[in-house]
């Protein structure tokens, strides 16, 4: 049987018309199902990424006694200068401390992370940066002291797991923990008590969670910790400060994890 040129056309044509037609009944399917979830975008070819957290708008300044410490009570950390203060008004319950924040100026960005608290003052609004003076030197010229910026929430490339650090006069009655090293901000600390039971401890605005025991013989470890990021991810650790004693205080004493946050948005 011999067909002419045009039905063999019309067949093509058919044909390609029916795939066209199943492909997009294929992406109908596939994509109310992912784009129901907020947190994530679909991108063609079918790829799911985590959506980025959003950028806030502020002004920058910088101040000379940037070394890591702060309001946060870390330690510094010489040759750490990527370090800023936050404002009074963002603050909170030292809820940015140790988190990294992408600044953008108006000649470039950097990563810094949170250390401080900008105090309350004309001149630190909502949204404000206080930076060290090299982190200011990558958005603008120092010359200029005060920018606009944008910044957001970011989940930064870390070394090494997360970090518990059991403040300067704990004891068995009396103790003070910190998270350091975390990829993601802190959402909450829960302590598993000697009853096997889960629970959370209050957060002060020096950024250590605090856990009082009313016991005769009080607590001395290991400790079972649990941290939540504020993504919902969690982290369990048990570890032992070996500095804590039932004669006297803790001088202080920083302990290795084992774990380390997901990447967020």
């Amino acid at each position: 049987m011999r067909c002419s040129t045009r039905s063999v056309q019309l067949i093509s044509r058919r044909r390609s018309n029916l795939l066209l037609l199943c492909l997009a009944g294929l992406i109908a399917l596939c994509i109310p199902a992912v784009s129901a979830q907020p947190p994530y975008r679909v991108h063609l070819p079918l790829v799911v990424r985590p959506a980025q957290n959003p950028l806030l708008s502020g002004e920058a300044t910088y101040y000379l006694e940037a070394d890591g410490s702060g309001s946060c009570l870390f330690d510094p950390i010489p040759g750490d200068r990527m370090v800023a203060a936050i404002s009074y008004l963002n603050y909170g319950n030292a809820d940015y401390c140790g988190a990294y924040v992408e600044v953008f100026g108006p000649q470039g960005s950097v990563i810094v992370r949170i250390v401080d608290m900008c105090p309350d003052n004309p001149g630190c609004g909502l949204n404000h940066l206080d930076l060290s003076p090299e982190a200011f030197d990558r958005i603008a010229p120092r010359a200029w002291g005060r920018v606009p910026i944008t910044w957001r929430v970011i989940s930064p490339i870390l070394s090494g797991s997360v970090q518990f650090h059991l403040k300067a006069g704990s004891n068995p009655w009396w103790l003070a923990f910190q998270v350091r090293n975390h990829r993601n901000p802190i959402a909450q600390l829960e302590y598993l008590t000697p009853q096997n039971q889960w629970v959370q401890l209050s957060r002060t605005t020096y950024n250590y969670f605090i856990r009082q025991c009313n016991c005769a013989n009080g607590e001395t470890g290991p400790f079972t910790l649990r941290i939540t990021d504020i993504y919902g991810n969690v982290l369990t650790e048990t570890v032992q400060f070996t500095t804590l004693s039932r004669n006297s205080n803790s001088p202080g004493e920083l302990v290795n994890g084992s774990g380390q946050f997901p990447y967020g948005p």
